[in-house]
């Protein structure tokens, strides 16, 4: 639940638009609290019961010998199709790791996974043919996150011999701090006291430098070779008709996975597990209880300063303590920000992004509130009712079905298309900050960063063809404007054309290069991520890394042909008997507002800077004598426009000063009766020893500059 404290905070954010100034107070529930699996520590006395030597061997075997004779059966059809050539590589043989021994033994023995054509790519796998090639290493983000991916199955292999539970995913973690793998282990329980068995094995693996090796297998041939694993059928079963399936092998392991991989277990130099903890198969509390190992590895031993017998980095030691006592549940306690009830929704509310409110005004987009529920008709025209509805809150009312809004897209659709519009009228810009709500399962929720209930900095932009670039480019000026205000550093992708995709290849291709030449006349690098944009358009991925060096992705800019195409929106142009189609541009800039409240107050390690604090000041009279005084300061501050509380306790007034530095109140005011006969304040600032004395119009004058600055 949110608390008044929290809603400061985000009240402050509208504040600095045209706003009436006043206290907003709310409840909310946090979503943590709903989770019961979520982050919950395995008990440290349970122990593993024998596995099953007969069973698993029986599988393991099975897996590889259907694992060889697929192998040898491409393998032979390569050879065939290789034929000779006179060129520096021959397709089918030459593969990227010859490519980099080729140019260097120290790239040869670095890159980790290879980039053919905008597609990863194993370093062993052959070429098929001419192609652009890039090759990474692991100070790049392919290469760590591809070192990462393989290390999970270098844990699964452990977690398979040596428990015989059943595998079920194993990838790298999105916030780039490492990888785990969920398995199923029936009424086993793993803790801390296993770690060392578990990396035993693993860098066993490592040592026997097993190589990542690839085959292409049918549904079939997947059934076939994953039958005994309930968890793998069930996801094969779910793939598309004319998805490629592929399956991965290194040593005794034979796993379904899409890869890419590094090249053989060897490059992993350092292997440690890091934490063990409960999850929902599909993140479903009706589903089978799984168990998951976190573990984090290292391509080199001098990144390595191996600290009482395990195998971490004095860096990434020194961050997961840092992200650990920083984690906002743990801040939003303390500072009684917000705080949670198991007999609530998780369902935050809250204010936070009304300091954009005021640069969108700037920006001349028109605020609108859109309904909370539509009748499914709606979202039946949008294309949601088919491939979402299982995520949306439905119900019935008077016989027809109505849903609660998780988007605002559609809506906004019936708003340009209500009436007759004008190119004239273009670009319209439509911002909405209503409440979205999402049945996101229990088990995925967690803290602030997902939750069902949640509000975004949501806007769509209906404009022309000719007018995108413009868009685009105001937009990613808007984003730099607000990141800088948080001292949020970004990088910039550009996702273009998927395999899937639809409307015509001309109209990608021109949108495609309407993005990168905004993003060129914009003035920061970017990189392009191929094939990874929406089926409906390209978009451009804002990712965003806080003071701990942890990456999230809030914002978004995306161009949509397809809903106006669905909702048949058109205007007409200079010519009034034509009509033509607009383009919808998707844009958020804090993105969840419940989220980038988690990431900013992790960001600033709960010490809020003035503009954002939630405790401006408070008000500490030294006795009982100038509490008087001491109450009018406040009521003063208060009418200014500023969060102000007073502390009028019988401590002494050193205890008064401590606490208030504990609550990382921005401004302390000592008042006693010199301060009281003088109309004066004493003010101390929360980090600093020192104190300085001031009038009551210099204080609020100092208080309004810190504000406009943003400090």
């Amino acid at each position: 639940m949110l608390t008044s404290s929290c809603a400061r905070v985000l009240t402050t954010l509208l504040q600095r638009s045209t706003f009436t100034n006043q206290r907003f107070t709310s409840s909310i529930c946090s979503s943590f609290a709903a989770t019961p699996m979520a982050g919950k520590a395995i008990a440290p006395h349970a122990n593993p019961k024998r596995k099953d030597e007969a069973y698993l061997e029986s599988v393991i075997q099975k897996r590889i010998r259907l694992f060889e004779s697929i192998q040898a059966k491409q393998i032979e059809e390569r050879r065939r199709l290789c034929g000779d050539s006179d060129q520096e590589g021959k397709k089918w043989i030459t593969s990227p790791m010859d490519v980099a021994k080729e140019i260097s033994k120290s790239l040869g023995s670095n890159a980790l996974i290879s980039q053919v054509n905008g597609v990863l790519w194993d370093m062993c796998r052959p070429l098929e043919g001419d192609c652009e090639l890039k090759l990474f290493t692991f100070d790049d983000d392919e290469g760590r996150d591809t070192m990462w991916h393989s290390s999970a199955h270098i844990l699964g292999q452990s977690l398979e011999m040596e428990y015989g539970c059943k595998l079920c995913i194993g990838p790298c973690t999105t916030r780039g701090e490492g990888f785990y793998y969920d398995a199923f282990y029936g009424d086993v329980s793993l803790n801390e006291d296993h770690f060392k068995q578990i990396e035993s094995g693993a860098l066993k693996a490592a040592a026997e430098k097993q190589p990542f090796e690839r085959i292409e297998v049918s549904r079939d041939q997947a059934l076939e070779m994953f039958s005994e694993n309930n968890f793998k059928v069930e996801i094969i079963n779910e793939l598309p008709e004319d998805k490629t399936i592929t399956v991965y092998r290194c040593g005794p392991l034979v796993d379904l996975c899409r890869g890419p991989h590094i090249p053989n277990t060897s490059f992993v130099k350092a292997f440690a597990c890091l934490k063990a903890s409960s999850a929902y198969w599909r993140g479903k509390k009706e589903r089978e209880s799984l168990q998951r190992v976190y573990g984090i590895s290292y391509p080199d031993s001098k990144r390595l300063k191996f600290l009482e017998g395990l195998n971490l980095s004095k860096e990434y030691l020194t961050k997961l303590e840092e992200a650990k006592k920083y984690d906002h549940r743990l801040l939003g306690s303390k500072q009684e920000l917000f705080f949670c009830h198991p007999l609530r929704m998780a369902a935050p509310a809250f204010d936070a992004l009304f300091f954009v409110v005021r640069r969108c005004r700037m920006q001349r987009l028109e605020l609108v509130m859109s309904p909370n529920m539509y009748n499914m008709q709606l979202w039946e025209q949008s294309g949601h009712a088919a491939n979402y509805k299982e995520n949306m809150f439905v119900f019935e009312i008077e016989k027809q079905e109505f849903g609660l809004k998780p988007m605002n897209c559609p809506g906004h659709c019936l708003m340009f298309d209500h009436r007759v519009r004008s190119y004239r009228e273009l670009p319209l810009r439509l911002a909405d900050f209503g409440v979205l709500h999402r049945n996101e399962a229990s088990g995925a929720l967690t803290g602030l960063t997902r939750v069902r209930r949640f509000q975004q900095d949501d806007a769509h932009i209906f404009c022309r063809e000719s007018q995108v670039k413009e868009e685009v480019r105001n937009v990613l000026e808007f984003i730099k404007y607000v990141y800088n205000v948080f001292s949020f550093t970004f990088e910039l992708e550009l996702s273009t054309r998927p395999e899937k995709y639809l409307g015509e290849i001309a109209t990608w291709e021109k949108a495609e290069a309407d993005l990168s030449e905004a993003l060129n006349e914009f003035g920061m690098p970017w990189q392009i991520n191929e094939g990874d944009g929406a089926f409906y358009g390209p978009k451009i991925d804002i990712s965003v890394f806080d003071a701990l060096k942890r990456k999230f992705q809030c914002a978004t800019l995306q161009l949509d042909f397809q809903l106006p195409a669905r909702f048949n929106l058109s205007y007409s142009a200079e010519d009034e008997s034509k009509r033509e189609r607009p383009v919808m541009i998707h844009r958020a800039i804090l993105g969840s507002v419940e989220r980038m409240f988690a990431i900013l107050l992790e960001h600033y390690k709960g010490k809020w800077p003035f503009w954002l604090s939630p405790r401006q000041a408070i008000v500490c009279p030294v006795s009982e004598k100038s509490e008087s005084y001491a109450l009018h300061v406040r009521d003063q501050i208060h009418q200014a426009g500023y969060y102000v509380d007073s502390d009028t306790t019988d401590r002494k007034i050193q205890k008064k000063v401590r606490e208030a530095q504990l609550a990382q109140y921005n401004y302390i005011l000592v008042v006693g009766e010199e301060e009281a006969n003088t109309g004066q304040v004493s003010v101390r600032v929360r980090d600093k020893a020192d104190h300085s004395v001031m009038s009551m119009e210099e204080l609020l004058r100092h208080f309004k500059e810190e504000v406009a600055a943003f400090h």
